[in-house]
């Protein structure tokens, strides 16, 4: 579990579908959820993504890193609880120790919010420790400073549809 620039979230490695997994268990969640993912800039997009559509590219341009998941169309072979409709959603978070830790990995990381399903997302890592007393293998210190979760556009459509308004706001 790591702060991200809004909330915690549960970071695992997104392309081992058994990390993936323990993620959506450790949550309460069916297979049938869907995992955004974190990556460490812009180019690693196309780890999870087949492409950056031009309007996801000026988005990107100018609300990344930052709190905007931009839905994109799902590379074959990514693991089915990053997918819906053969699409992935996937962001580069902003200034916090989640942005940290993409970078040092190096590849997509799952980001949901550190939560059991129907709970209140954990904004600091005594919040995790509480909420999740076994299962994870490590909570990064530090305090998300809360308040809306990411922006989700859908970029896989023209024009694009704003699908969550979130901590960036977007007019239709």
């Amino acid at each position: 579990a790591c702060p991200t620039e809004t909330q915690v979230g549960l970071l695992a490695a997104a392309l081992d579908p058994a990390a993936v997994s323990r993620v959506l268990d450790l949550k309460g969640r069916t297979e049938a959820a869907t995992v955004a993912v974190i990556v460490p800039d812009a180019e690693a997009v196309t780890s999870v993504a087949t492409v950056l559509p031009d309007g996801a590219r000026l988005l990107a341009a100018r609300y990344w890193p930052g709190p905007m998941t931009l839905i994109l169309p799902a590379k074959e072979g990514i693991p089915a609880a990053l997918v819906r409709d053969g699409k992935v959603g996937v962001r580069v978070p902003g200034a916090s120790p989640a942005l940290t830790l993409a970078r040092h990995f190096g590849g997509p990381l799952t980001a949901t919010s550190a939560n059991r399903t129907g709970s209140p997302p954990c904004l600091s890592d005594d919040d995790v420790r509480r909420a999740f007393p076994t299962g994870i293998d490590l909570v990064v210190p530090g305090v998300a400073p809360g308040g809306p979760p990411s922006t989700m556009v859908d970029a896989t459509v023209d024009p694009i549809l704003v699908l969550r308004q979130g901590a960036i706001r977007i007019d239709d």
